[in-house]
């Protein structure tokens, strides 16, 4: 099980792959929760150091071999999901976390250079020159000024 404190409430991973967000102090009200499909076997085997990593104050991202999830922290909702490439698993316990960006180790069988075996991330997905972020905000809040034109190209604001 891993737990990521949160203020006022907290995020819990569980040996079975449920996602649960849960109020502080009696732990009894459960504001959301989500299941990891495909994660509860390597959970067992491996314990869950590094799953659970914040992606600034809005979203969490849950590291599992076969793919990292972005989900919004005041809702559950699931922004993105990013798997691994063929080949490749991601290392959860050897994330890293720089600046905005979370960089996460994605070791290939096929030994290939470093670089491709390196994703960073931030809330709004894997970072990439030119990316058009989907629109990761809830209700009425704002991107910070590092993500200042997150609108979608093809369907401009009317």
């Amino acid at each position: 099980m891993a737990v990521l404190p949160a203020r006022g409430h907290a995020i819990a991973l569980w040996d079975d792959g449920l996602v649960t967000d849960t109020a502080r102090g009696d732990g009894s009200a459960v504001r959301w929760h989500r299941a990891l499909p495909g994660a509860a076997g390597w959970l067992a085997d491996h314990g869950a150091r590094g799953v659970l990593r914040p992606l600034g104050t809005r979203m969490l991202a849950v590291i599992t071999p076969r793919r990292v999830a972005a989900y919004r922290i005041a809702d559950g909702d699931l922004r993105w999901t990013l798997p691994a490439r063929y080949g490749c698993s991601f290392a959860p316990e050897r994330a890293l976390r720089h600046g905005e960006a979370l960089l996460i180790a994605q070791p290939c069988a096929t030994g290939d250079s470093w670089t491709t075996e390196l994703v960073a991330v931030d809330d709004l997905g894997r970072i990439t020159p030119h990316r058009t972020p989907l629109g990761n905000v809830w209700q009425g809040e704002r991107h910070s000024a590092g993500h200042a034109h997150p609108g979608k190209v093809v369907a401009r604001p009317r």
